[in-house]
């Protein structure tokens, strides 16, 4: 990714030759040759603070503390960049909040590695929080049960019930008395009730409508008479008293 770096360090010889191949890299890099410098700056706008420890006035740790006890950077991520390369240092730096700690003299592969790696952790982080932040994705709501005085079906489970009793329904089956039942009371052409029931890719022939049609009368029972045929015309289902 490329980001924007803030390079800190009071040998301007250092901050040249770090941000030169930073910007090689594809980075937009600025440099401040102070800490005092750098606070003078609009530091919110960058994703990368690269930091000396050893210099004047201000050292790179007291710097550090400010960046995180402040609102709009306390999240950047900071590389501590040093000459002090005890395991001390090392420590309180990385207990100050910085990302990573490169001792000098160092590679110039090495830094622009470790530059990298912490801003993909960083891109990770953030991406993370963002999503955690959206609102939860709820499932679709329950369809209400299709109801037929004692004919049942329950869009939600895919389960149809006959004066209380479980009725085992092919997919078709089912899905061409959910048809019926929720546009009742009109004749539709075998036309109407392929192109509602059955797949757009599916070749259904008018026999294979009547078949199932045949079927699904035989087991609903007694509510099979309100599946009506008007022949040259259709199938519809009719409520009846």
């Amino acid at each position: 990714m490329n980001a924007r770096i803030l390079v800190i360090d009071d040998e301007e010889s250092i901050c040249e030759i770090v941000r030169y191949n930073l910007k090689k890299e594809g980075h937009e890099v600025d440099t401040a040759f102070s800490a005092e410098e750098a606070l003078e700056m609009e530091l919110g706008k960058y994703d990368l603070f690269v930091v000396d420890i050893m210099m004047e006035a201000m050292s790179g740790f007291d710097f550090a503390k400010k960046i995180r006890s402040s609102e709009g950077t306390q999240d950047i991520p900071i590389i501590f960049c040093s000459a002090l390369n005890g395991e001390d240092d090392t420590v309180m730096g990385l207990n100050i909040g910085a990302d990573d700690y490169v001792t000098k003299p160092f590679k110039m592969s090495e830094l622009i590695a470790r530059v990298n790696a912490v801003l993909r952790r960083a891109e990770l982080a953030r991406k993370a929080a963002a999503a955690a932040s959206q609102p939860p994705v709820h499932s679709d709501p329950l369809e209400e049960t299709i109801v037929y005085q004692g004919l049942k079906l329950d869009p939600n489970s895919k389960e149809c019930f006959v004066e209380g009793d479980y009725v085992s329904l092919t997919k078709t089956e089912f899905e061409l008395l959910e048809f019926f039942l929720t546009h009742r009371n009109r004749i539709y052409s075998r036309e109407e009730i392929i192109r509602r029931v059955w797949p757009g890719d599916v070749v259904v022939t008018n026999r294979t409508i009547d078949t199932n049609i045949t079927r699904l009368r035989k087991k609903i029972g007694i509510y099979g008479n309100n599946i009506e045929t008007r022949l040259g015309f259709g199938y519809g289902f009719k409520e009846k008293d």
